[in-house]
């Protein structure tokens, strides 16, 4: 199978910059390796007791760049950031040329098996959410959605699709800077960790094409679990206009719509998503 990085360089340089980024971390964490047949999956965890929330990160993203994700979730519940397989983190590289969604699933499904984890809620974050809604695992108990992929094709309007081949062939921090601030609410500054690790990614990594939707039926079935599902007001990749007739078709769902908010969840931003969690994961009693 294919590797997700350009050479031994990129990869080399892509692990060390997360093991570095995990080193700074600011709140305890500890580490896991697992062995599946999609290969090793690497775990970061927060918080004490069995995993209770499991954070699935978006396209290009790790552990090492969700940490913000992880500190938020973690003060209230026992928290596991899975490095996907064949994405750029600490994790194996390689990756199937088609199908990945449900390869990923299938991944995704493995892992929990592993790590013997039940009544799990997972969060995931744009691809990774759509990877939680492709897992079939019956140690699911609920699913929470910020920004998800899986339900409709993402938008890229010129404007985007300019700054990203300006990225892609030029990934200086001024050029990713100019991306990623069509990631944010209007007039916001992206955080400089996403801007030095997305640089580093398009100098080190192979394109990522976007998830397309998953099957009516697939999300249809995850309808039979509790789920939530969140969106910046200001997501150009899945516009809430667009994303919420599409989430009411699939699942019978209304999506909350996170004010002041882009694609890209910056940490100040987080305390939305943690209460989006909170409603499937401490549902209200009677």
């Amino acid at each position: 199978m294919p590797t997700v990085y350009k050479n031994p360089r990129g990869r080399s340089a892509v692990r060390q910059w997360c093991a570095d980024a995990l080193a700074r971390a600011d709140v305890p964490i500890t580490s896991a390796t697992l062995e599946t047949r999609f290969g090793r999956v690497e775990l970061t965890l927060a918080g004490s007791g069995r995993p209770r929330v499991v954070m699935v990160p978006g396209t290009g993203f790790n552990a090492a760049v969700a940490l913000p994700w992880l500190k938020a979730l973690s003060v209230r519940w026992p928290t596991t950031v899975v490095d996907l397989p064949g994405q750029p983190g600490l994790s194996d590289p390689r990756r199937p040329r088609r199908a990945r969604l449900a390869w990923y699933g299938r991944a995704l499904d493995e892992t929990l098996a592993a790590m013997d984890a039940d009544g799990v809620v997972l969060v995931g974050n744009s691809l990774g959410a759509a990877v939680a809604l492709a897992a079939d695992s019956p140690r699911i108990e609920a699913r929470a959605l910020v920004s998800p992929a899986g339900f409709i094709r993402l938008t890229v309007d010129p404007t985007l699709a300019q700054a990203s081949a300006g990225w892609l062939l030029r990934p200086t921090a001024e050029n990713t800077r100019r991306m990623l601030r069509l990631f944010v609410a209007p007039g916001a500054d992206p955080p400089e960790t996403e801007v030095e690790w997305m640089a580093l990614m398009a100098a080190s990594c192979r394109t990522t094409l976007a998830p397309p939707p998953l099957p009516a039926e697939l999300l249809a079935r995850r309808a039979e679990r509790p789920c939530v599902v969140g969106v910046g007001e200001h997501d150009r990749f899945l516009p809430p206009r667009r994303l919420a007739p599409a989430v009411r078709r699939a699942m019978n769902l209304d999506v909350r719509i996170f004010p002041g908010v882009g694609h890209l969840t910056a940490p100040a931003d987080l305390d939305k998503v943690v209460s989006l969690v909170a409603e499937v994961a401490d549902p209200p009693v009677g």
